[in-house]
């Protein structure tokens, strides 16, 4: 999974409501352009940074296993985009060719109880290619934490991999942020959802913990201004904003920049980091499995001890944004549905990536298909609005428990569920999440393609396309498609197979009754 890699990361570009990119660096004013590679750039950080370093003049070479996951950003036409899988040797030396300074933003948060060895390894690797590679300068996001302590195993992944990278003979800048404030991302929806679907709560003792959060607009300023550090600068830096506060003060912060009563807030000893992660995933939309490893880091102090990192990246004139301007601001671009990147716009790991072949015959084994075709008495574009609207809030126009109860099966066996819902209400692009689904192609008026990231045992897509139907009408054409994994995976398809024409063919009249609406003129 790729995301930010701090213990409790929240945030978006500048959370003004501003078009992105907002230029958030310190004056870099004849400055040579850098080449620079960033990692991660599906990811939560990795897929803001980007049109920063672009406005102050870089050339920017986009790293990813998966490319075509990057064609619906908006700076995609301005990026070198390279293939490349940063935990294998010989692709990511190959990839840092040339490169000046390299952006470390992947980590293994949330992908089960290896996390640690694979970031270490990855880690490795990479030290290994940008040295061989001849970079001069990795820049690293890490978490904040306090020196001297056993840390969590998060954190402790997080220290180990700024050691690995400061090891590397590379010039490396490690930044340590805490919880980094903003729209979109996990931890703002953790701490959103909780404070907005409960007035009264019991919480645990790590509530009045003291953190020193960072907005997102500040951690790009110090991403940025990393590039240039001279080279004798080879070191970790602690950054964060003007406030200490607890979580608990966090909370009731939200609440009161969001209008809502001061919430109760009652401490209790007896909830674990594994029960707090597990209430975490029924109230939230973020899984329990990613809410994990961050509730664990929230177990410790994490303030800075230094505040070095002004001495190359200048603090702005109007000083760093505090807590109360943060969240205004991230309420401010959620309201306004321009939040850029959310904390889904990384794949959960054990996600299924594999497109849709292009063989109709599936020459790799069985493909299941179920297709429909209905006439719609409305527009193709008042069809198509109704397509690239689906799921979130509006849901799947069909049998809404069955949709909810998979969503809560889902959960369980730690999938993403249906609550992920969407980036913005009513425009999707490619790589998108919309609840357990991400978009796989988008041929704008014509066909939205969503591949399934639920637990299924075998692959699983869903087809909507506007379609003429030869006479000057409209007809709306649906597939889904299932190739299963062995005997699960037959035994699957066909004990659901009977409820098909409740739910595919219920969706399918609700998507064109909707589209028929939405055309018919009002009433008298």
């Amino acid at each position: 999974m790729s995301d930010a890699a701090a213990p409790f990361l929240t945030g978006s570009g500048d959370d003004s409501g501003a078009p992105t990119p907002v230029v958030v660096t310190p004056d870099l004013a004849g400055v040579a352009p850098l080449t620079v590679a960033v990692t991660g750039v599906t990811g939560y950080v990795g897929g803001r940074l980007v049109p920063e370093l672009l406005a102050v003049g870089h050339h920017v070479r986009a790293l990813a296993r998966n490319p075509s996951r990057l064609r619906g950003r908006p700076w995609y036409g301005e990026v070198e985009i390279v293939q490349a899988d940063v935990s294998v040797l010989d692709e990511t030396r190959a990839a840092l060719e040339g490169v000046d300074v390299a952006y470390y933003l992947v980590h293994s948060l949330g992908s089960g109880a290896k996390f640690e060895a694979r970031d270490r390894a990855t880690a490795l690797t990479f030290a290994r290619a940008a040295r061989e590679a001849g970079v001069q300068r990795i820049v690293y996001l890490g978490g904040l934490f306090p020196e001297g302590e056993d840390l969590s195993p998060h954190l402790e992944s997080r220290r180990e991999v700024g050691e690995i990278l400061l090891a590397s003979g590379v010039p490396t800048t490690v930044l340590r942020a805490a919880i980094i404030l903003g729209s979109g991302s996990a931890s703002f929806e953790m701490m959103r959802y909780l404070t907005e679907r409960l007035p009264a709560m019991t919480v645990p003792k790590w509530v009045d913990n003291r953190i020193q959060p960072i907005a997102i607009r500040d951690v790009l300023r110090y991403l940025v201004g990393s590039a240039t550090m001279p080279a004798e600068v080879s070191r970790g830096f602690d950054i964060g904003g003007p406030d200490v506060l607890t979580y608990r003060q966090m909370m009731q912060g939200y609440a009161r920049a969001a209008g809502l009563p001061r919430r109760l807030i009652v401490r209790v000893p007896v909830l674990t980091p594994r029960l707090s992660s597990h209430w975490v995933g029924v109230v939230t939309p973020v899984p329990a499995g990613l809410a994990k490893p961050l509730v664990e880091s929230l177990i410790h102090e994490v303030v800075c001890d230094e505040h070095d990192i002004a001495t190359y990246v200048p603090d702005p004139p109007d000083g760093l944004v505090g807590f109360d301007r943060a969240v205004r601001l991230a309420l401010e671009r959620v309201q306004a549905a321009t939040v850029d990147t959310r904390w889904s716009s990384a794949s959960l790991p054990g996600a299924p990536s594999d497109p849709l072949p292009s063989d109709p015959d599936w020459a790799g084994g069985s493909l299941y298909v179920d297709e429909r075709r209905t006439a719609v008495d409305a527009s193709p574009e008042a069809l198509w609005a109704v397509i690239q609207a689906i799921g979130g809030e509006r849901g799947w126009y069909s049998w809404a428990f069955a949709w909810q109860v998979r969503g809560v099966l889902d959960r369980l066996w730690g999938g993403p569920g249906l609550r992920r819902g969407r980036r913005h209400p009513r425009e999707l692009r490619v790589d998108d999440a919309v609840d357990f689904w991400r978009v796989e192609e988008v041929e704008p008026g014509r066909l939205l393609r969503l591949r399934a990231e639920m637990r299924l045992p075998g692959l699983a897509w869903l087809e909507l396309r506007v379609e003429d139907d030869g006479a000057g009408g409209t007809r709306f054409a649906q597939r889904a498609l299932f190739h299963p994994h062995g005997l699960a995976g037959q035994l699957y398809w066909w004990s659901v197979a009977p409820f098909h024409g409740i739910v595919f063919g219920g969706m399918q009249q609700g998507i064109a009754r909707a589209a028929e609406r939405a055309e018919a003129p009002p009433a008298d």
